[in-house]
């Protein structure tokens, strides 16, 4: 069953928070505080290790009423049934959207087309365990009988971006395999990473479904006549494997059939590093680790499908950012990790989200009247509070920042670690309550620069009032991450839902391609 078709705009509830916002917007968070003690406690969720502070909001229990209610006059729990089911909710495409079961371990079937894809998922991971097994224990042997050192991701998109931000932000579980990856059609980056690698000890994974997108076939046609260039056409399947739905093309491209891992339909790009497409993953980290990531991502799948939606983390997360997308006008959000291993985050969400929700034609096929999607950008906690935080004190935009943190730092490094929290909850407060005329006057007396008040006042006065979420987790570990990514994703579909749009197509990125390919075939 298709998912119902629900204009948010012509919902009771909608109406209710358009007259709601013109009583609340100009609230101070400052005040809110003041008059209820208990509003974190009032405003917080729990998951396992994980603590989600959605206090410093500009809303009231009242705001929050009024959106849990808008998610259950939009028929919210009845598409969340659905995506879990696999209904074929990617209309446009005729697809399920079944990512959730990649990493499900309940018996309990899921039927596509009348067939159980369960099976198919755990006769996936069990070749996924034993070839990495193989790789890594040096057991997989390339074309002169050395064991593999470095493995190259050839992918692009959501067969890229998945699986490198993972290696990167769980780099501290690696074992001695070197992980790269090759993406761009840019020859510089392919010709870069090639000049690090021994053809003797690299194993190259070609990440594509139809085997035939063309900034990754191009870049796997040039590794290979690198590698070409130290063996023989017979060694290519020692030193190549694919994860495709086009058997036959893999197997023309001189990749052994035994080495092709599957892609499915019901399977988005950017929600498939869970996949085979993790398989890279799976390489750098180990089959235990890549499994434990599925466990935190199932956590959360558990966690969205059951919870009431005044519990339920997603949920409350994606009509935060409705409230401030299509009621505050923000445009933006930020997200901001307080480690260095999630770098790449930002990145990866801008695709998973700006990919799914940025559509501007609704359900029904008819042109959206209301803001859809956000611009996600963000960075690493205290390097971005030496560049781009300026602008979210003192700015004139409103951007709602998601703050993500960890308890526990992985090297032990107690003195860094605290520096680094310190600044992760100064950061939260600072864009919440600012700092008052009063407050700015004492500092400048208090640091002797009298002299210079009239002067310097107006510039040391911050209004505050800027809103956050604070997602904490006790550690980065396989299992916090995928929780983590997991809440983004269901985040991303309720959002989908209310805004009454197509989260899993993405004809957007498709017209680019088209008029490249017609530019080629002119030349």
């Amino acid at each position: 069953m298709p998912l119902q078709n629900i204009k948010p705009t012509e919902t009771v509830a909608w109406k209710k928070l358009t007259q709601h916002f013109s009583e609340i917007k100009e609230r101070e968070l400052k005040e809110l505080f003041r008059e209820d003690k208990n509003r974190k406690e009032q405003f917080s969720i729990s998951l396992g290790d994980l603590s989600v502070d959605y206090s410093k909001n500009r809303i009231t229990k009242k705001t929050m009423n009024l959106l849990i209610s808008l998610a259950n006059e939009v028929e919210l729990k009845d598409a969340i049934e659905k995506y879990f089911s696999g209904d074929k909710i990617n209309a446009t495409e005729d697809r399920a959207v079944l990512h959730t079961a990649l990493r499900s371990s309940s018996d309990i079937p899921v039927y596509v087309d009348g067939k159980d894809v369960k099976q198919k998922i755990q006769t996936a991971l069990r070749k996924m365990k034993a070839f990495s097994n193989k790789v890594i224990s040096g057991k997989w042997k390339g074309f002169t009988g050395k064991p593999i050192t470095d493995v190259v991701n050839i992918g692009v998109g959501g067969s890229n971006l998945g699986p490198n931000m993972v290696v990167e932000a769980l780099q501290f579980y690696k074992n001695k395999l070197n992980t790269h990856f090759v993406s761009n059609i840019d020859g510089d980056h392919v010709s870069e990473t090639l000049k690090k690698l021994n053809p003797e000890t690299t194993l190259f994974i070609i990440v594509s479904k139809t085997f035939t997108t063309q900034e990754t076939i191009n870049n796997a046609n040039t590794i290979r006549d690198w590698f070409l260039k130290s063996a023989t056409v017979f060694d290519v399947s020692k030193h190549f494997v694919a994860v495709s739905a086009n058997e036959k093309a893999v197997i023309s491209f001189g990749i052994d059939k035994k080495n092709i891992f599957p892609m499915w339909d019901w399977v988005g790009g950017r929600f498939s590093l869970w996949s085979a497409v993790g398989l890279s993953i799976c390489l750098s980290i180990g089959f235990d680790n890549f499994k434990e990531l599925l466990q935190g991502a199932e956590e959360v799948d558990k966690h969205f499908k059951t919870s009431s939606f005044e519990e339920n983390i997603p949920v409350v997360l994606a009509l935060l950012s409705v409230w401030y997308n299509n009621f505050f006008e923000a445009e933006t959000e930020v997200v901001l990790s307080y480690t260095q291993y999630l770098a790449k985050l930002p990145e990866y969400l801008q695709q998973a989200v700006m990919e799914s929700n940025g559509k501007d034609v609704d359900r029904n096929g008819d042109e959206i009247d209301y803001q859809t999607g956000t611009i996600i950008w963000g960075g690493t906690g205290v390097n971005s509070q030496h560049a781009f935080m300026q602008l979210l004190h003192h700015g004139t935009k409103l951007i709602p920042v998601d703050f993500i943190g960890f308890e526990e730092s992985l090297y032990g490094l107690n003195d860094h670690h605290e520096k680094l929290i310190a600044n992760y909850n100064a950061q939260q407060e600072a864009l919440a309550f600012g700092k008052t005329k009063e407050e700015a006057h004492l500092d400048l007396k208090v640091n002797n620069q009298i002299d210079l008040i009239n002067k310097l006042l107006p510039y040391k006065v911050f209004k505050g009032n800027h809103p956050s979420n604070n997602l904490l987790f006790k550690k980065l570990t396989p299992f916090s991450l995928g929780m983590l990514l997991a809440i983004y994703e269901h985040k991303i579909f309720a959002q989908g839902v209310i805004w009454n749009i197509f989260s899993f197509d993405q004809f957007g990125v498709e017209l680019g391609k088209e008029l490249a390919k017609k530019r080629l075939s002119k030349d």
